[in-house]
């Protein structure tokens, strides 16, 4: 869907809450703290007045709030750090106009018992279980997807305007000048496919370069069984590689190779290598057409014979071609802008009454005392203001929504 890019002009206050496991920036690995990271950065910039909510080793131009002086990545998964994490932002919701949740499950499960509304951004994909969460939850807040593709396996949500991820594009160094390799960076796993970049590469003749993180148990089977076997002097695996060193083999490789075997519902490392001025040869799957332009930044191709084909045309990509289609398409100046515009949707809709309800009422809370037990304030902005409890508008529908669901509600259960 279009968005325009002028977006919203009023100055807001938006509560950004990332999800507790990694740091934002991440220092390798987290595709989602990237974006929350340039999108908390890009909406301090553009005037408003953002606090984000993430481990306290986080770095941003936001006022930093953390529950935890680290990342809990050792304890990915968790419910108990997940919980402290997300009720502690929650507590303190009436500071803000809107809370952008990029958590996972449990803000959107608490969100019809916050009076600020809250639109929720679909970072992974629908599995059985949870299209069953989020059928429950269809409207209990606001939604959007990262691609038309994710938006079009569970159209029932209620949704604003898709937006695309975005890519710190002036961080990534420029080359025209390849090198003879090709590069595929990402989870070594099934889904992504390494074994297929690595046997079309070599039906093509040309040495290839693997990156990315091996997670313990099925991941693990899949890299002895499936790729050790095939490497070797022209297929080496570099391990997990820190972000600085990611962006520059992005720079110097004459392809990047992305085999992905499942539906994603974005791909953040198709942009970051376009960016890059380096041409992408993807299977169409997922969100793939929406990320590459076929012909003119790289191929998608259905299978591994065309992939191997694809890549003895490799040179007809325009590098040039590449770092403009992400400026245009994926930047975070245009993602921020996006963002504007469903935050200046959203807060008129919180206070439009539901069809069983009466108008919209204006309520005026404070953050909960309680909060400051549990979460540290760690301002990395020197104009960061001092919070104030503010007045906002709620609405029929979400207190419908609450009624109907307390316990003791003639509905519940």
């Amino acid at each position: 869907m279009g968005v325009p890019l002028d977006g919203y002009t009023s100055t807001m206050r938006i509560a950004q809450l990332a999800p507790p496991w990694i740091k934002v920036p991440p220092q390798s690995y987290g595709g989602i703290e990237w974006v929350v990271a340039l999108l908390c950065d890009q909406l301090v910039a553009r005037g408003h007045d953002v606090t984000l909510f993430a481990s306290g080793d986080s770095d941003t131009a936001a006022e930093l709030r953390a529950v935890f002086e680290e990342a809990q990545t050792e304890k990915l998964g968790e419910t108990l750090p997940d919980a402290l994490h997300v009720s502690a932002a929650l507590r303190c919701a009436g500071e803000f106009d809107i809370i952008h949740d990029h958590s996972g499950f449990l803000g959107v499960a608490m969100s019809p018992f916050v009076e600020t509304p809250m639109l929720h951004t679909l970072h992974g994909p629908f599995t059985h279980s949870t299209r069953r969460f989020y059928g429950e939850f269809a409207d209990a807040c606001f939604y959007n997807a990262i691609s038309e593709y994710q938006r079009s396996r569970m159209p029932s949500l209620r949704y604003v305007n898709t937006v695309h991820n975005a890519v710190d594009v002036k961080g990534y160094p420029f080359r025209t000048d390849k090198e003879d390799f090709a590069l595929t960076i990402g989870r070594i796993c099934a889904d992504k496919a390494q074994h297929l970049a690595i046997r079309a590469a070599r039906a093509a003749g040309m040495r290839i370069l693997l990156a990315g993180k091996i997670d313990p148990g099925a991941d693990s089977v899949y890299f002895q069984t499936m790729v050790e076997p095939l490497l070797g002097d022209e297929a080496e695996y570099l391990g997990e590689v820190p972000e600085a060193r990611k962006r520059e083999l992005m720079a110097r490789a004459r392809c990047f190779l992305f085999p992905i075997q499942w539906a994603e519902p974005f791909g953040l490392v198709m942009a970051e290598a376009m960016a890059a001025g380096t041409p992408v040869i993807a299977t169409r799957n997922g969100a793939v057409p929406e990320v590459v332009v076929d012909g003119i930044t790289g191929f998608i191709v259905d299978d591994t014979e065309e992939m191997i084909e694809r890549l003895f045309r490799i040179d007809e990509i325009d590098p040039g071609a590449c770092r403009a289609h992400v400026e245009a398409n994926f930047s975070p100046e245009r993602m921020a802008a996006a963002y504007e515009c469903n935050y200046e949707t959203i807060v008129p809709k919180a206070a439009e009454p539901g069809p069983d309800d009466g108008p919209g009422r204006r309520v005026t809370t404070q953050g909960g005392p309680a909060y400051a037990s549990l979460c540290g304030s760690v301002s990395k902005s020197a104009n960061a203001p001092a919070r104030a409890g503010g007045a906002r508008f709620v609405g029929g529908h979400r207190d419908r929504y609450r009624r109907d669901n307390l316990p003791d509600s003639p509905r519940a259960g």
